[in-house]
């Protein structure tokens, strides 16, 4: 075991955990924010995906421990730190069906938009792609993602 130190949603957290923790299971079993889902185990749908320095990150395959002093935002902080047009306009468009991977969605389109204030409808496609929904809802994922840019985006 080893004292890892992790920068959540503006706090700081030391924890104890395996070397090869991966950064999912820090988050949801070590500090409770079970938000970020598990899906694949592979970084290959999405569902995991955080906030890391702004940009998306799949944290089902990343140590904990390679995080040192990075800022880390989850769906439960988002709204906080400059995410809160996003997650309205995911309501507005009443885009989750099942709703599993939605806070996965939703990162992914926040980092997007941190990078990209204003994307392209192929700039969306292409940042959103590998992001697996079971239910098939990104015709409203793409129009939730284009209401929150017109309402100021992510900050």
């Amino acid at each position: 075991m080893a004292t890892i130190s992790l920068t959540v949603n503006k706090k700081t957290y030391k924890i104890e955990a395996e070397d090869d923790t991966p950064l999912l299971w820090a988050l949801r079993e070590n500090l409770g924010l079970t938000g970020t889902k598990y899906g694949c185990g592979v970084a290959q749908c999405g569902s995991c995906t955080v906030l890391v320095n702004g940009v998306a990150t799949r944290s089902c395959v990343m140590p904990a421990k390679s995080f040192g002093d990075a800022e880390i935002i989850t769906i439960e902080g988002l709204a906080e730190n400059g995410g809160e047009a996003l997650q309205d306009a995911w309501i507005e468009h009443d885009t989750p069906q099942c709703g599993y991977c939605q806070a996965g969605q939703i990162m992914s389109a926040a980092g997007l938009l941190k990078a990209n204030p204003n994307p392209t409808d192929k700039e969306i496609d292409q940042a959103m792609n590998g992001n697996i929904c079971r239910c098939g809802s990104y015709v409203r994922i793409k129009a939730a993602i284009k209401t929150a840019i017109k309402n100021g985006g992510v900050s």
